[in-house]
């Protein structure tokens, strides 16, 4: 074995290319996404050292165009489940006993492949499957998923240095083990990078993972699996599998070996795998890693001092850059009344700009919202709204699923800061405005504290600092990741660590050594070199 003490590479964020017209990444890009929309695949899940196809075929669909099938993926069952928890058990000895560095060398490795010669190809896929524009692609897809490997190959050898001090005559170690049994990655469909760094995380650390993405997510999935398998990652350390989640969930959460689940989802979803998991407690080796990151109704709120056209432009990126699919998506703003008029006229100038569309026409700045699912219950708040004599539609509020599931970007006023659209999650291009005196800015921080069960993201626009430190105060409980005089999206990797508390999740900083330590289990050596040979202390002599 060799000995050392290794250094990673030191980590920079992967820079973001521009995609601009006639840039040599932009046709690459085109060309890419043209030769994967005009074939079929045939996709295959991946346990063990099998590519494993149940014949069971499910059509995977573009959201913008919802008759084009771009391929099938093969559904598995509870046996499937059972196969891929077997293999990864079957791979756990050896791939925890393999040294660290040569672990971090496949990711690291990975990122670079994602880097060059794969960045197309991931890119091209979270267009087709999810329908994003490429920007968004790029920075999910491309540029955060390589971050999440270089930078937790960093963060695992911070880890690893964390040593007690020693006494005389007495060495001190911890060892930071993987965990006893097996990890499940339940991913979502919105981001890529999400979806690669959720088994990738607790598999760098030496843990081996049963990985569930949603269905609208497998088309870009299974290429990052194939990306892993092209950087030399060992069968069965990752299973890739394609099962309904409650038949995944009985298996899973009933097995024995089961060590902890890398979870991004709904709140609803999350309870009752925390409430499954506490009713099963009896059944395991130990107390299960729970880490998750769930909903939001993430919040703007603007100062009397705020710049108008600063907030306008918070809200309309940060509210409708990928069809508001983002769990840090603003989804409620709070305006003072002295602005409104400004920042009105500059949210309706902007959304008249905005063109929606396919992703495969790069001025398309708005695409198309999941699935048929996620279509009927957004248009469902729309529908409520615009029957509501409390509510004014200032923009948008169209929506067609005749093509693909298209919902212009909307803009909803209302007199109630308690209306339902100000508290529930919607996870779609809508944002709700509610306009305050500005003599009560004080006053709407604590409606903000409590109007939502969520604490994911928020931001505050104010050039008065008297007021960013009020609201940094008020709300220190209301956002895990909050902003001053930004949008309260586009958490970047190493710079700001992502999550929330309360029904937002267990925060545990997705990009950051916090969510990593949580996949090992740490021992404590405590060597001797000259053990004492009499039981008697001095205190017990007499005088």
């Amino acid at each position: 074995m060799m000995s050392g003490f290794f250094k990673v590479p030191q980590p920079v964020n992967e820079p973001v290319k521009s995609y601009a017209p006639g840039s040599p990444e932009r046709k690459e890009l085109q060309q890419t996404y043209q030769n994967l929309k005009n074939q079929q695949l045939d996709v295959p899940m991946y346990i063990g050292h099998e590519e494993v196809r149940s014949g069971n075929k499910q059509p995977l669909t573009m959201p913008h165009d919802h008759q084009h099938i771009l391929g099938y993926f093969h559904e598995g069952d509870a046996s499937h489940v059972t196969r891929a928890i077997d293999a990864a058990l079957a791979a756990r000895e050896q791939w925890a006993n393999m040294p660290w560095q040569s672990r971090a060398a496949i990711f690291l490795k990975a990122a670079d492949l994602l880097a060059g010669p794969w960045r197309a190809t991931l890119n091209a896929a979270t267009m087709l499957g999810q329908s994003k524009n490429a920007y968004q692609a790029e920075i999910d897809s491309a540029c955060e998923m390589i971050d999440f490997l270089r930078f937790n190959a960093k963060y695992m050898t911070e880890i690893y240095a964390q040593q007690p001090e020693s006494s005389p005559g007495v060495w001190n170690r911890l060892e930071h083990r993987p965990l006893e049994g097996f990890v499940f990655a339940l991913t979502p469909f919105n981001f890529t990078a999400i979806a690669g760094n959720l088994p990738a995380a607790p598999a760098m650390m030496g843990n081996v993972v049963v990985w569930k993405p949603a269905y609208t997510q497998i088309f870009a999935a299974q290429f990052l699996m194939q990306l892993f398998r092209a950087a030399g990652l060992p069968d069965g350390v990752i299973n890739l599998i394609y099962v309904d989640g409650p038949v995944a969930g009985d298996v899973i959460f009933s097995h024995r070996q089961f060590a902890g689940i890398h979870f991004t989802g709904s709140t609803a979803v999350f309870n009752n795998i925390w409430k499954t998991i506490g009713n099963n407690l009896h059944l395991y080796r130990g107390y299960p890693r729970i880490v998750g990151e769930t909903g939001g109704k993430d919040f703007i709120v603007a100062h009397p001092s705020a710049e108008a056209k600063e907030v306008a432009t918070g809200i309309t990126r940060g509210a409708f850059e990928y069809q508001g699919q983002k769990c840090s998506a603003a989804s409620r703003a709070y305006i003072p009344a002295n602005l409104w008029p400004e920042v009105k006229q500059a949210i309706v100038d902007d959304l008249k700009t905005f063109k929606m569309g396919s992703p495969e026409d790069f001025g398309n700045f708005i695409n198309a919202v999941i699935d048929e699912k996620s279509f009927n219950k957004i248009t469902k708040y729309l529908e409520a709204a615009k029957n509501d004599p409390e509510v004014e539609v200032i923009a948008g509020g169209n929506f067609d699923k005749s093509v693909g599931y298209f919902i212009e970007p909307t803009v909803l006023l209302v007199k109630d800061p308690t209306y339902v659209t100000m508290c529930e999650e919607i996870f779609g291009p809508v944002i709700t405005i509610y306009v305050y005196e500005e003599s009560q800015f004080e006053n709407i921080l604590e409606v903000i504290n409590t109007t939502s069960p969520y604490a994911l993201t928020g931001s505050i626009f104010s050039r008065d600092r008297y007021a960013i430190d009020l609201a940094t105060s008020k709300l220190l409980h209301a956002a895990g990741n909050f902003y001053i005089n930004d949008k309260p999206t586009g958490a970047v990797v190493g710079q700001q660590p992502f999550g929330g508390a309360r029904a937002s999740g267990t925060n545990d900083k997705a990009g950051s050594v916090f969510n990593l330590i949580r996949w090992t289990s740490t021992r404590t050596i405590k060597e001797t070199f000259v053990p004492p040979v009499d039981y008697r202390y001095p205190f017990l002599q007499a005088e």
